[in-house]
């Protein structure tokens, strides 16, 4: 019986972690038990189920995660979800420093993994925030009160494309990288398009 290509595909990935790698081989282990399909996606680990995306396998400097794609929705009966930012509406991560941990948590993140695949077989949804309801960044605004045609630009975007704007402008730390920011995307609103298209 031949392996499938997407299985190849995350033991490659696993082989080039420079950090973590047991800590995710034990992640994956877990997962793989939970009856989810194994993928690449986004160059990382994903685990779906029937094609949705469960919780995705990730590894950052300080620790390894599991991200749950829609952690928004479980009940977290022990606490243990980190919402990363702000602005992070659905995705809930469960972080881990050693492999200890990880095997000491086996029962609960399977206990997780199962309420995620529950939520997802009911069609349950995250409520998003609306286009609307995130503040506009001042520099922005500013630019908004100086230029109609720009102002009518941005709000003829998709709303998912504005919200794109949005987060990124507001992210820099500091005004000036802010005005930045807004000044080197104009012409590519102008143009209708996203933060992300070509």
């Amino acid at each position: 019986m031949s392996v499938p290509h997407r299985v190849i595909a995350v033991d490659g990935y696993l082989r080039k972690a420079k950090k973590w790698q047991e800590e995710m081989e034990k992640l994956r282990m877990i997962l793989l038990g939970c009856g989810l399909t194994e993928e690449l996606k986004w160059g990382k680990p994903c685990y779906t189920f029937q094609k949705s995306n469960i919780v995705i396998i990730q590894g950052f400097k300080e620790f390894c995660a599991l991200l749950f794609c829609k952690g928004a929705l479980l009940k977290d009966a022990k606490g243990i979800l980190i919402q990363q930012t702000e602005n992070v509406q659905a995705a809930r991560q469960i972080r881990f420093t050693n492999v200890r941990q990880i095997a000491a948590m086996a029962p609960v993140l399977k206990a997780y993994v199962r309420e995620a695949i529950a939520a997802e077989k009911a069609g349950l949804k995250v409520n998003y925030k609306k286009t609307s309801e995130f503040k506009i960044p001042e520099e922005l605004q500013n630019r908004f009160d100086e230029d109609l045609a720009f102002k009518k630009a941005f709000v003829a975007l998709t709303p998912g494309r504005q919200r794109g704007y949005i987060l990124y402008f507001s992210a820099a730390k500091q005004s000036k990288t802010r005005e930045s920011r807004v000044e080197k995307c104009m012409q590519q609103i102008l143009n209708g398009k996203g933060l992300n298209d070509q």
